[in-house]
């Protein structure tokens, strides 16, 4: 694995899982993303759209499942992003493990709400 000018391996240098999941992801989220503007700001505009109708899309468990892989997706490859970028910095030692931990548990907790709005909108909560 190569590394940056600060000499830590980031997920930018091929050949790691973290470089694998931020392609893999970036894929994904091209494909949902415009799925998402397709549906939500062509095929129905944005005065169409209601918490009701957002209510029944979430019921469709297919539908559910696809939104709840893009919030897990989307905030993977947005702290990943963010943790490489200071990695690039130049940021180690305590700052490091410090930006670890902040951007770790703002992940869990972005993806724990999601995941409970998500389940509010399924009607399953």
């Amino acid at each position: 694995m190569a590394a940056d000018t600060a000499g830590a391996p980031t997920s930018f240098d091929r050949g790691g899982w973290g470089w694998l999941f931020q392609r893999i992801t970036a894929a994904f989220l091209i494909v949902v993303l415009a799925f998402h503007f397709f549906l939500l700001h062509f095929y129905n505009h944005a005065y169409e759209v209601t918490f009701a109708g957002t209510s029944a899309r979430m019921g469709d468990l297919a539908y559910f499942a696809t939104m709840w892989l893009f919030l897990v997706a989307a905030t993977f490859h947005g702290v990943n992003g963010i943790y490489n970028a200071m990695l690039n910095q130049g940021i180690e030692g305590t700052q490091k493990r410090v930006a670890q931990g902040v951007l770790g548990i703002a992940a869990l907790l972005l993806v724990v709400q999601g995941t409970r709005v998500a389940l509010v909108m399924n009607g399953f909560l």
